[in-house]
């Protein structure tokens, strides 16, 4: 299924925490985090916002672009959301 587009998003929780995640269809998978049927970090913790997503491409890209921003302290996760930049792997590089 070499034709599967991934994407990379971004979760607040009514706690301010921000969690990070990947998939094939970002609105499902934000409505299975809303349902409590997400991640086991989200459960009970909304309302849940959906602060930053893009499309990737390949799995592995967005593995790799997930685990990036997972390293990245908060306040330059919240920097990311406040430029909502077009392309996240040149912003993850500066």
């Amino acid at each position: 299924m070499a034709d599967t587009v991934w994407s990379l998003y971004i979760v607040r929780n009514r706690l301010g925490y921000l969690y990070t995640g990947i998939t094939t269809n970002v609105e499902r998978r934000f409505t299975q985090h809303q349902n409590g049927t997400g991640a086991k970090a989200l459960k009970g913790k909304g309302p849940l916002l959906l602060e930053f997503h893009c499309q990737i491409g390949s799995r592995q890209r967005a593995s790799q672009l997930e685990y990036q921003l997972k390293q990245l302290k908060k306040t330059q996760k919240e920097k990311l959301i406040k430029d909502q930049p077009s392309d996240i792997a040149l912003y993850l590089t500066r």
